[in-house]
């Protein structure tokens, strides 16, 4: 099937403007002037235009050249090409500029409900011509699509990858949960482990942490979700290992069986090393570094 192409004249954006230019104006020098160009160029312009359209835009009233009916319905026609595409001008300007287009984020759990909330809702609004689209994801997940090209920004826990630039933002205590009434106990007498699925970047942490702690890891649940995790540790299941502003939130109100974290993972934004950088996720990685630092000072003040 073969496609027609409908035979439109090769017409520049130039001769648009001359076209205007001359309507508007008492006088073609007077839209010489104006638009920066000689009467010659002018002329020679609007030539070539009633040439390649195969109308008569102007004819000789003795010594003025007076524009026909069809040049006043062709000059109308460019007033609204020139004017969408001085739109599209400033649109572009503002993507440039990061205030327009499309901004694609990952983000992990903790870092969109439990740390980066406002900031987002405050990036939205001031950004109202910004197409955000926000992915809640495990990390290991949200790091494949960022190196796909499915996210220009990821926030999620930082890993040691080839192919990535990281900005670190915020440092989580992750702290040992047991089920309740579970009385202290030696790490090696610690689980068995209700914990992230296989391929989880904090797993993987937990994992090594527990180990160096002397404590076995044998895994009897998975699940993406803290909260899952959390329901799991009550009704007896196992032990978690999880951040504490997770495993502390009402109404799971895990207890840690220390006072002191197992392990502490940095939340970072993530972007991809090649490629040109988006403005509108530099400037919200500066918005999350802003309420990261809030955020840290605001612990500091509250630790005993």
């Amino acid at each position: 099937m073969t496609s027609t192409r409908i035979g439109l004249p090769d017409i520049s954006m130039t001769q648009m403007e001359y076209l205007v230019a001359v309507q508007e104006s008492s006088t073609w020098a007077n839209a010489a002037q104006a638009l920066g160009v000689s009467q010659s160029a002018l002329s020679q312009g609007l030539a070539e235009l009633q040439r390649r359209l195969g109308i008569e835009l102007f004819t000789w009233d003795g010594r003025r050249r007076s524009p026909t009916s069809a040049a006043i319905e062709v000059t109308e026609h460019f007033r609204r090409i020139l004017a969408l595409t001085s739109d599209l001008s400033r649109w572009a300007d503002r993507v440039r500029a990061g205030s327009a287009g499309k901004l694609r984020v990952g983000m992990i759990d903790a870092a969109a409900v439990d740390h980066f909330g406002d900031a987002l809702k405050a990036f939205r609004e001031n950004s109202p011509e910004l197409d955000l689209h926000i992915t809640v994801g495990p990390s290991g997940q949200l790091l494949e699509e960022l190196a796909k090209g499915d996210l220009d920004v990821s926030v999620c826990v930082g890993a040691d990858r080839t192919g990535f630039t990281q900005v670190p933002l915020l440092e989580e205590d992750l702290c040992v949960y047991a089920p309740p009434d579970t009385k202290a106990c030696a790490s090696e007498n610690w689980g068995p482990w209700v914990t992230f699925p296989r391929g989880s970047v904090t797993r993987d942490l937990i994992e090594n942490a527990l180990r160096s702690a002397g404590a076995p890891f044998n895994v009897v649940a998975e699940s993406n979700q803290p909260e899952v995790l959390s329901e799991l540790v009550h009704i007896g299941m196992g032990w978690t290992v999880l951040p504490r502003i997770q495993a502390e939130r009402p109404p799971a109100s895990l207890s840690p069986i220390n006072k002191s974290p197992l392990l502490k993972r940095m939340l970072s934004a993530t972007t991809r090393e090649t490629g040109l950088a988006n403005p509108a996720a530099l400037d919200l990685i500066a918005e999350l570094q802003q309420e990261a630092a809030n955020l840290t000072l605001k612990q500091r003040k509250s630790s005993p």
